[in-house]
């Protein structure tokens, strides 16, 4: 399914069409489910479930195009996420912050496993081991698909930061993954990164990855 269709899609979704809204689930839900996971390992479901229930209420009220949309969506389900993990950390037993919670390792993740296979489990748990402003911004230039300055709106910074965390994040990755599946440039801004593993699942039938330029 081209962007344009896509586009048209969301636009009927905002009118209450449920096939629209359906075509833009499975185009973005593959992409936020992998967001959540490096996040919030095996509760992803629960929270993108939680982010969907907001999108749906609030959608005929949303104002942009596609690209803006999947941000918006990035967004809430960045906060579910969030308050996911708070309220983990308050659990009898749990003594770490949100904070560093969600800097550890995700666990396998059921929906993950079954689309991708055991290398992109591999590659979503380092991009969880990395520091959290550099995994969130390569999990959303590279695995949500934003451009710098849509991602830079979902994490409230400028888009030169962005580029920069992933940029350091992606050569992190490079130390502790084949050189097949990584090619970095010389300075920030210059990475490109091989991420087809990552989006394999996508049943939209894009790439759902863009390489940070």
């Amino acid at each position: 399914m081209d962007e344009d269709e896509l586009d048209r899609a969301l636009r009927a979704a905002q009118d209450g069409d449920e096939e629209s809204f359906r075509m833009l689930y499975r185009d973005v839900q593959p992409r936020l489910i992998r967001f959540a996971g490096a996040l919030v390992g095996g509760d992803a479901e629960d929270v993108t479930s939680e982010a969907w229930l907001q999108i749906a209420r609030d959608l005929p009220s949303f104002r942009g195009d596609l690209d803006g949309f999947r941000g918006w969506t990035a967004t809430i389900t960045r906060h579910r996420a969030l308050d996911h993990l708070r309220r983990r950390s308050r659990r009898p037993g749990s003594d770490l912050p949100a904070e560093e919670l969600v800097t550890m390792a995700a666990d396998a993740d059921t929906e993950l496993d079954a689309l991708d296979g055991i290398a992109t489990e591999q590659a979503l748990g380092l991009i969880a081991e990395l520091p959290r402003d550099q995994a969130e911004a390569v999990l959303l230039r590279v695995v949500v698909g934003l451009d710098a300055k849509s991602a830079g709106k979902v994490l409230g910074k400028r888009s030169g930061a962005v580029r920069t965390a992933a940029y350091r994040g992606l050569r992190r990755l490079a130390e502790r993954l084949p050189a097949s599946r990584t090619g970095l440039g010389d300075a920030p801004g210059e990475s490109v990164v091989d991420t087809r593993p990552l989006v394999r699942g996508d049943k939209s039938g894009g790439s759902g990855a863009e390489g940070v330029t």
